[in-house]
């Protein structure tokens, strides 16, 4: 894994750090060959370093860990799992660990990963 990735989440709570650290499993899991990069506190995961290639964005907050979805404003959300009110971005914010096992959110991400660009 990303050295910086690995230097951000040893910052943070133990709640937090595994919240992240299972997106990041769950990320690289849905989609193997993005490009991982440390921007300040945020970790993104897309098809280059820039923002063009941008398909996921984690951000470990205090308590929490937002899972930012490029271009989530057009995917298919049966269950309301989005937040946001950006023309394009949407985010999820995941409270803990278990968040991450909701199947709805899977099929938010893996619409996410086959409609990257």
């Amino acid at each position: 894994m990303n050295p910086d990735v690995q230097a951000l989440l040893a910052r943070q709570s133990p709640a937090v750090a595994e919240t992240a650290w299972r997106a990041v499993g769950l990320i690289l899991d849905l989609y193997p060959d993005a490009v991982v990069t440390v921007d300040g506190g945020d970790i993104g995961f897309g098809s280059s370093t820039g923002y063009k290639g941008l398909v996921f964005v984690l951000s470990p907050h205090t308590s929490w860990v937002t899972l930012g979805v490029a271009r989530g404003a057009t995917l298919p959300d049966p269950e309301g799992l989005l937040q946001g009110k950006g023309k394009v971005h949407r985010h999820v914010k995941l409270h803990s660990a278990a968040d991450i096992d909701r199947p709805a959110l899977r099929a938010v991400m893996n619409e996410a990963v086959e409609r990257r660009q």
